[in-house]
């Protein structure tokens, strides 16, 4: 059976000389694997279309489970990003943040809008690498089923105190005088300033029209990304080579 789709590479591996295994984020199927046969080829017509983070249209042969790629016509290679270094590993990061946590054999727009919106702003400088990282990550997470609850404090309901706690364990706030009773927990909670508590918010409720749409000091976002980061590893129980080293980088 023949399908058409759109997708980005979001993963490659060479199979043998001439043969790659692609993973892509499909915006009808969710993480598909995919193989492109002579991709490898210095001729091949697979070959520029199916390089990571290429963003394609492409013609896939399915047969039982198993996917092969009969054409790919490119839409965008962001170019931009493989002239940089740290950008092209926050980028490489981002596709291998998606192959773990998007969903598979199942439609991800949402998914592949958030991946394609961020690569895009990464590429043309229109927002910072400490502001893209964060954003992305939380938002991939919510997308995934990892959202915390960010609109009060657990156990009273308070909106907002001058000192409010977040568990990254569980994902979830406690106010200050909530948290002079609480029981020990192993993880010890995250003082949240108010402006990143307000961030984290927007990131995770906004439509995503207004996704970008906010602003942080450099310190800031520098907090946002830790807390972020930490909240995202203990989540996914997972370590992540490709983001080990962009941050050997910056």
């Amino acid at each position: 059976m023949q399908m058409n789709t759109q997708a980005v590479v979001i993963g490659s591996r060479d199979i043998d000389e001439e043969d790659r295994l692609l993973t892509l984020l499909s915006k009808d199927h969710g993480v598909i694997y995919a193989y492109a046969r002579g991709a490898n080829r210095m001729k091949s017509k697979l070959a520029p279309t199916t390089e990571l983070l290429c963003y394609s249209s492409f013609v896939l042969f399915k047969n039982k489970d198993r996917y092969t790629v009969d054409y790919a016509d490119s839409l965008n290679m962001f170019f931009g990003l493989r002239r940089d270094i740290e950008k092209l590993s926050l980028a490489t990061y981002f596709a291998e943040l998606s192959a773990t946590i998007a969903p598979q054999s199942e439609g991800a727009e949402d998914f592949l809008r958030l991946l394609l919106n961020s690569l895009h702003l990464l590429e043309k400088e229109k927002r910072t690498d400490a502001f893209l990282k964060p954003v992305f990550e939380l938002r991939a997470l919510t997308l995934a089923g990892y959202m915390p609850n960010l609109i009060a404090c657990r156990e009273c309901a308070c909106y907002e105190s001058d000192t409010m706690s977040f568990f990254i364990d569980s994902g979830e706030l406690l106010c200050g005088n909530c948290m002079q009773t609480r029981n020990e927990t192993t993880v010890k909670p995250i003082a949240l300033p108010r402006g990143v508590l307000a961030a984290m918010r927007h990131i995770i409720y906004s439509p995503f029209e207004r996704l970008f749409a906010f602003e942080l000091p450099s310190e800031g976002l520098q907090y946002l990304g830790s807390v972020v980061e930490k909240y995202l590893i203990r989540q996914t129980e997972k370590s992540y080579g490709t983001l080990e080293f962009y941050k050997s980088l910056i």
